[in-house]
């Protein structure tokens, strides 16, 4: 049991409570402590029971970052069509204006932080399949695990409100020792008995690919970024827990994320960075172009070599590096990117990789960048605005925060977010997921049908299905 003696937060709620009659408006306490170290799935785990529908996971490719977050403390959200990035940055100001923080520490990711996501059209027609999730959802948790290069710190955040006692303390410590005593234990997963597969009209789809293709030609668009859900029908109902395990066991060099809200969780592992900012430090990646991993090394290699020098695959990944790159010139002072893309080999597919990293221009926030990138070239199309009109035009899916940026933000303004691609979407005892490619005018709707084919593969491993 990991335990935590010297403490600040009775004197932070005191205080805080005062300046919330004062100020007739609650306030945030928050409290940092290094612990010993955690596995940051079971504390993920260990809050099914009592934390049911507000938890969130976080990894990095590298396994270097974990977040866990367990109930809500506070709740940033927006249903508007416009500035939805700024109103929840606008928010989150305001919360962090009066808040209270404890935390000698020097770390990302600790204190006061935020974890969510936008989604990706916001002038999307809403279909009841997102119906748990706003435009814009961000928690803040009452208890969260960092684990940074393998050292664990544990925030705790209380709000306090000008009707609040001292016995606030009280039940805040009490919850904490049962959160902690929990944390450790290892979970009891549950199976995963999956009953049937249904694809969404895929000729549909199909023959929405053939359409945009043969539209191309008297049309401003270069590329248009069509997706197709699959629906998965379970036995029992699928924890999320169960899915993640399998997630963080197949997919290490993925962004494995799971964000619950009202029941659901939206989970995935995605290869695709869309920004990180630590500090002045600016991190971005472009990722397009794509092609299966080979049954043996040479096959593999084989493979990768014809990605490497295909002109359909190296002009759909010129369009990312272009868009990405304007975009950090607008907000740093130094950008760097290497001329040519490498591979990036995930356990069923190949990307073209080419990373860029930035010098943040002082005043630039983590959300404006994440507004300015989303959605690139590689989840809409081009010319940016025209993509997105006519896949809200076409295309049947309610893509929800599936192909948007999902990440977190400290008080401080560092953060990461990914695009929310190799993801599914849990209820209860059935599941979604989501895959999508680019149609460029020499796409052949079969070929791409059969690259979302590949594209669902880590998700479909992950929930107990196969697809050939």
């Amino acid at each position: 049991m990991v335990a935590i003696q010297e403490t600040e937060l009775r004197q932070g709620i005191l205080d805080a409570i005062e300046r919330a009659k004062g100020q007739s408006q609650s306030v945030l306490v928050s409290e940092v402590h290094k612990i010993d170290r955690i596995d940051p799935f079971y504390f993920f785990a260990s809050g099914r029971e009592k934390f049911f529908g507000e938890r969130f996971f976080w990894k990095d490719p590298e396994g270097e970052d974990f977040l866990a977050g367990l109930g809500i403390c506070g709740q940033i959200q927006s249903d508007q069509g416009a500035d939805r990035f700024f109103h929840v940055e606008k928010e989150w100001k305001r919360f962090m204006g009066t808040a209270l923080v404890f935390n000698k520490h020097n770390v990302n990711g600790t204190g006061p932080s935020m974890f969510g996501g936008f989604t990706f059209d916001p002038l999307k027609k809403k279909t009841s399949l997102w119906s748990k999730f706003s435009e814009a959802l961000f928690h803040i948790p009452k208890y969260m695990l960092t684990i940074v290069k393998g050292e664990a710190y544990f925030t705790t955040n209380v709000i306090c409100t000008q009707h609040d006692d001292m016995s606030l303390f009280d039940k805040v410590t009490r919850e904490r020792e049962e959160v902690l005593s929990n944390a450790g234990q290892k979970p009891a997963l549950g199976r995963l008995d999956l009953k049937d597969i249904i694809e969404i009209d895929p000729e549909a789809w199909k023959q929405t690919v053939t359409d945009v293709v043969n539209g191309f030609e008297n049309s401003e668009l270069k590329k248009v970024v069509l997706a197709r859900e699959l629906r998965l029908h379970f036995t029992d109902e699928v924890q999320s827990e169960s899915v993640l395990a399998n997630l963080l066991e197949n997919q290490h060099k993925s962004f494995t994320f799971a964000f619950e809200s009202n029941g659901d969780c939206f989970i995935g592992a995605s290869p695709e960075r869309l920004v990180k900012k630590d500090g002045a430090s600016l991190f971005s990646a472009c990722l397009a172009g794509s092609i299966a991993r080979g049954i043996t090394p040479d096959e593999d290699e084989s493979l990768g070599e014809e990605l490497l020098t295909d002109e359909k695959n190296l002009i759909e990944h010129q369009y990312v590096v272009d868009m990405i790159k304007g975009a950090m010139e607008e907000t740093c002072d130094e950008v760097i990117l290497p001329e040519q893309p490498v591979l990036m080999k995930m356990k069923y597919i190949q990307h073209l990789y080419t990373p860029v990293i930035g010098r943040n221009r002082e005043g630039t926030s983590l959300l404006h960048l994440v507004n300015r990138l989303h959605p690139t070239p590689a989840l809409g199309g081009l010319p940016k605005q025209a993509a997105i009109v006519k896949i809200r035009e076409i295309e049947q899916l309610d893509r929800g925060l599936y192909a948007a940026p999902v990440g977190w933000m400290d008080y401080q303004g560092n953060g990461e977010f990914a695009v929310a691609i190799r993801s599914g979407l849990i209820q209860g005892n059935e599941a979604s997921l989501f895959a999508g490619c680019g149609i460029v005018a020499d796409s052949n709707a079969e070929s791409e049908y059969k690259e979302t084919s590949i594209k669902f593969r880590p998700m479909l491993t992950a929930l107990g299905g196969k697809i050939t």
